[in-house]
Formats: C-alpha cells, structure tokens, sequence
C-alpha cells in the first residue's frame, strides 16, 4: 500500500492518503474538539499531562511573560534533564535508614541512570536542606549512591525527619520552583 503525504493543516491534522482513502492523523484537533462542545472554562480540567510535561510548560509561560527573558540563554533541555533525575531519584532509587544517636542516616542506592541522579541531586539537596534551621544536614556519595545525615535540634523533629524518609525529605523546601526556573533562564547550572 503506497501513502502519500498531503500536507500538515493549521491545527496540526496530518491527511495521508491511498488510492481513494484519506486517513486524518489529528490528535490535536481531536483536542480542539472535545474542548469546544459549550463547555466553559470551568469545566475544563487544570491539568496540561505528564508531571514533568507541566512543569515544563509552567516555566515557559513565565519565560514568554516575562519581558526581561534573555532567550540567548534560556536552556529548557537542562530543566528537562533535571526532571529526568527527579524521576529517576524518585521511582527508582532505594533508600534506608537508621536512627542512632540522635540523627538519621539514609543510605541511597542505585546504579546506572540512577546512580547519576543520585550523585547529581542528594549533596545538591543537602546544602538547601542545612540551610533550613531546624537540622544540620550533610551528604557524600558513594560508588553505589550516597548518604545523606541529617541532625534536627530536637526529638519531635527527629520523629518528623524519620516519619519523612528520604524522599519526604527530597521533596521539603520551597526551593524547587526557584531553583527550576532559575536553571531554564540558563542563569543556575547543574542540579
């Protein structure tokens, strides 16, 4: 069977089409119609997909908002590879812990694509989560991964640290956000 290549509408439809037959490859504007059936705003759901997706998109309507954006240096391809590691870090990592003498010591393993994302995120975290006041907190990697230490001031944050586990504890702090969109306008190297 022998396709031929029409073109590419405005909406973004692709027609192929053999002998008499013409196939619509238009997954956008399938969008565009199930957004447009007297459905209001309210209605619509907030959510733009896939959490790494979304976070992209979030970054660039700020970038194109903001009149100050040096596009020279915009880089959304290292956000993206941050957002890889966060993933990788997150689904696929492994993570003990043990409470003695007054601290929590997380133990994180990995290998492969893992391994990197550890070694790239977990001292990076660290320094932002020392800078908080309610713990000191250092990390090392290691040839398997690395290990995270975290002292709190006292017992009831100590409880919170444990309760948290290292992947609570990768998720505190405001500092996401800022940290991602400072690495997008290309003014924040590396994790």
């Amino acid at each position: 069977m022998r396709w031929k290549f029409i073109g590419v509408a405005a909406a973004g439809a692709l027609m192929l089409v053999t002998g008499g037959l013409a196939l619509s490859m238009d997954s956008h504007q399938d969008h565009a119609d199930h957004a447009d059936h007297g459905a209001t705003v309210a209605k619509l759901p907030s959510e733009g997909g896939q959490s790494a997706f979304v976070a992209i998109a979030e970054i660039v309507a700020l970038l194109e908002a903001d009149p100050q954006t040096d596009w020279s240096k915009v880089n959304i391809a290292a956000l993206r590879a941050h957002l890889v590691d966060m993933n990788e870090l997150t689904l696929a990592a492994e993570a003990e812990q043990v409470m003695e003498h007054g601290r929590v010591e997380f133990s994180i393993r990995g290998d492969g694509k893992t391994l990197r994302a550890i070694h790239a995120m977990v001292p990076a975290h660290a320094s932002e989560l020392d800078k908080m006041a309610r713990w000191a907190v250092s990390a090392h990697t290691t040839p398997d991964g690395a290990l995270l230490i975290v002292t709190p001031e006292n017992k009831d944050d100590l409880e919170k640290v444990s309760a948290l586990g290292f992947f609570g504890l990768m998720a505190t702090g405001a500092h996401h956000q800022p940290h991602h969109l400072a690495m997008a306008k290309g003014t924040l190297h590396g994790h």
